[in-house]
Order: C-alpha cells, then structure tokens, then sequence
C-alpha cells in the first residue's frame, strides 16, 4: 500500500506527466489533492496496473480527490520549448486549476522548474511510493491515451491505438512509409533513416 502524500503539514497535490517519450502527441501533466484517509489496493505507479484497473482508479479518483486538473502540452509547444519543459509546463498548468490551491507540491522525478510560488519536493519513482503522485500518474495516462485513440481515428496507419505514440517498430516503420503527421513532435525525428535510433518499447 502507497503512502498517502510525501509530508503531511501542508495541503499537498502529487503530480505527474504521460508521454514525454513519444514520437507523437501532447505530453499531458496532471495534479491531484487527495484527502489524508484516501487508500485503494489496486492504486500504483500507472505503468505496473492493467488498462482496466486504470480506467477504474480514475473513476475513483475523480469522485473522490478534494481537487484535481489535467492538462496538456502540444506537439508543437514541445518542439518550442523541449519536451523537459513541457512537462514541467504541463504540471504547473494543473497546478493552477485546482481549488483549493495546494501549499505543497510533490513531483515525480528528478528536476522541476516552475513560476509558482509553492513550495516542492521531487521524488525519484514517486509514483510508485506516495498515493497523490501515483493518482495524478493514472489520470495523465488515461487522458493521454483516450486522447492518442481519438487521433487515431484519423491516422490510423501509424497505430497509436496500440502504441498510444511510443516508438515501437510498427509506429517507426510507418513514419518512414507515410511520413509525419501534424501530431508528430518534429525536434524528435532528425530524418526517418535515423529512426533506428530509437529502442523499441
């Protein structure tokens, strides 16, 4: 069972990011409040739960957060200002929508820039330690995802309704058939001969 929250003395809200490794799509940041009690067996880091389980947890967290916000960061604000950037964007965008406003951030990873005069910690795997940060993980996950499966319905030749983005074989080898699409994050491709680069997921 996850830790509610990384400290307890100030109003806290976990944050996250979904996305900052794709060829495609917006990286979507998320922020949740949850109340000191708040406790589910099946809430973890979104990558270790199933797709079920996920669609589940967020139902649960939506009705159930004291405040919680999604946002997303396009492809092309990406190539503006970096991926690394946009995240950090992403989550202070969250941040400002939620009422009440939170006293204290608790953010998964190792770096984070804000203009927000609000205190943080970054937290190495925080999503897979502390409840507030795995609920703002599953619901930039499922976001993102029901976002790349709308986009899919008009690309369907690169299959982001399976790789929701990510640089798989499939998604690789159909840039270099078809080309980019309007969704692709241009400063990730240096040229479709150099799509080896990328490992596959």
């Amino acid at each position: 069972m996850l830790e509610n929250s990384y400290q307890s003395e100030l109003l806290e809200a976990g944050c996250d990011e979904a996305g900052c490794g794709c060829l495609a799509g917006p990286v979507f940041a998320a922020a949740v409040i949850l109340p000191p009690d708040f406790s589910h067996p099946l809430l973890d880091d979104s990558k270790r739960m199933t797709a079920r389980n996920r669609d589940l947890l967020r139902e649960i967290i939506c009705r159930e957060a004291v405040a919680w916000a999604v946002e997303q960061v396009s492809a092309e604000r990406i190539d503006e200002i970096n991926i690394l950037n946009a995240s950090f964007e992403g989550m202070s965008l969250a941040v400002v929508r939620l009422d009440p406003q939170p006293q204290f951030l608790a953010i998964d990873g190792n770096r984070f820039r804000t203009r927000l005069d609000i205190p943080y910690a970054c937290i190495v795997k925080g999503d897979g330690r502390y409840a507030d940060i795995a609920a703002a993980s599953v619901l930039a996950k499922t976001f993102r995802d029901e976002y790349m499966l709308r986009i899919d319905a008009e690309w369907p030749m690169y299959g982001w309704a399976k790789n929701k983005g990510y640089p798989t074989r499939e998604h690789r080898l159909a840039v270099r058939r078809y080309g980019l699409s309007p969704h692709h994050r241009v400063t990730f491709h240096s040229g479709a001969g150099e799509l080896e680069l990328f490992p596959d997921f």
